[in-house]
């Protein structure tokens, strides 16, 4: 019997296709490749992005793009023409999404959940920020976290817990320590999913109300746990933080013996927050604070980068970090418009305090226009949100378009750094989806 023929009408649209290449399920940190094809030739439309955190906040983008004479559209060839992003960014529906209310975060901590996005693409030029009906067509991108084979474990290490990734294959594997200020795993599992076994443990153990001081036992204390894994090998271990957890990163190294690598991201040069204790003593107090030189924004946030006091001032003595006591190589990225600190001038000032003390075990890069939540890329760029320790709105700085290539710069350099510092002499193992 022949195929059923159905006659070609003028005005006819064949269906349109809305693909995310090579697959719509991805690692958070893999690009996807977008492509529309059916539309009219020339036809103007609106793509749409759209996902919804683990605290329920709604983020949204949208772009308006004109196809190609064939009715095609390629997100790595064609550039928008205006909306949450213009030009050519093959990812910019992603990083350029923004809650819908103001000055929020965009949470994604718990590595067994996929990231959800719904992609859409919308006949016209409309790129208001709300609810849309009527798509032409949707996908779904599956980012996940945690990739095939990679082991997640909640682990207790002497007063302390933490979470533990252990990528597929016999090993002997790289050891890392990754601290985050608050509770994120994130970083840690994106890491193990590149063969590296993966401790995450946050900086804050309390409330920061109720914390008066840090203890850096505590942090040796997963070091130690992490190095007597079987799987780690090597002939020590790596560590990496930001912000907060990027000084108690430097404490470690300085105080700590088995640190053999250390990246610093965006942070500060002395002790931020609390005073640290090691071994029953203060080791360093906190770099004190200039209330008075925090700036308010027009819309709630406040720029506080310039209520820091100069960790290399006198009165801060006691507060910087002795890091040409240290053993380990160091990755110093810094953001330069980062509203958080002035983190350049940090990692400037420390780079001249370890060459003075003969040491030239220091890489430095400083991203033009990036802000201080220098993350594993393609998540949502974050404008101003809460600040964990002060308990208010702020600017975090940072131009989205710039801040997005530095955070695929950023990591990539996190990855070259630790594997050519903690070398096992093992293959490199990745895990997949």
């Amino acid at each position: 019997m022949p195929p059923l023929m159905v006659p070609f009408k003028v005005g006819m649209l064949p269906q349109v296709r809305l693909s995310l290449l090579p697959r719509a399920r991805c690692l958070f940190d893999e690009p996807v490749h977008v492509k529309v094809a059916g539309l009219e030739s020339r036809q103007v439309v609106t793509l749409r992005a759209q996902a919804t955190d683990e605290r329920g906040v709604v983020f949204r983008s949208a772009a308006v793009y004109r196809a190609d004479g064939d009715g095609e559209l390629d997100l790595c060839r064609d550039a928008a023409l205006c909306g949450s992003y213009e030009g050519v960014e093959p990812m910019g529906l992603l990083w350029s999404m923004r809650p819908i209310v103001p000055h929020k975060y965009f949470h994604w901590s718990k590595a067994l959940s996929p990231h959800l996005v719904r992609f859409s693409v919308h006949d016209g030029m409309d790129v208001e920020e709300k609810e849309h009906g009527g798509a032409l067509a949707e996908v779904i991108n599956e980012r996940v976290l945690l990739g095939e084979g990679v082991v997640r474990e909640v682990v207790n290490f002497g007063k302390g817990n933490g979470v533990l990734f252990t990528p597929p294959g016999e090993g002997p594997f790289p050891g890392v320590l990754d601290l985050s200020s608050f509770a994120s795993e994130k970083r840690a599992s994106l890491l193990a999913n590149k063969g590296f076994v993966v401790l995450n443990v946050s900086v804050m153990y309390d409330k920061p109300a109720k914390i008066n001081y840090l203890e850096l036992d505590h942090y040796q204390e997963a070091l130690v746990f992490l190095q007597q894994q079987p799987k780690v090998g090597g002939d020590g271990l790596g560590v990496i933080g930001r912000s907060k957890a990027g000084d108690i990163a430097l404490s470690l190294a300085s105080f700590v013996p088995g640190v053999r690598a250390v990246v610093w991201i965006n942070a500060c040069s002395g002790n931020m927050g609390a005073p640290l204790h090691y071994r029953g003593r203060e080791v360093l107090s906190p770099v004190t604070l200039d209330l008075t030189k925090i700036i308010p924004a027009a819309d709630g946030a406040s720029i506080i980068k310039f209520g820091v006091t100069d960790p290399n001032s006198e009165e801060n003595r006691t507060s910087r970090v002795p890091i040409e006591k240290a053993t380990a190589d160091f990755l110093f990225l810094a953001s330069e418009d980062d509203l958080n600190c002035d983190c350049r001038a940090s990692m400037e000032s420390m780079a001249a305090q370890l060459w003075r003390a003969g040491k030239e075990n220091v890489e430095m890069v400083c991203y033009p226009r990036a802000g201080h939540l220098l993350e594993p890329p393609y998540g949502p760029y974050c404008r101003s949100g809460l600040h964990g320790f002060l308990r208010t709105v702020v600017m975090w700085g940072g131009e989205p378009q710039a801040h997005a290539c530095a955070e695929v710069l950023a990591w990539k350099k996190v990855e070259e750094f630790f594997r050519s510092r903690l070398s096992c002499g093992h293959p490199k193992t990745k895990a997949k989806l």
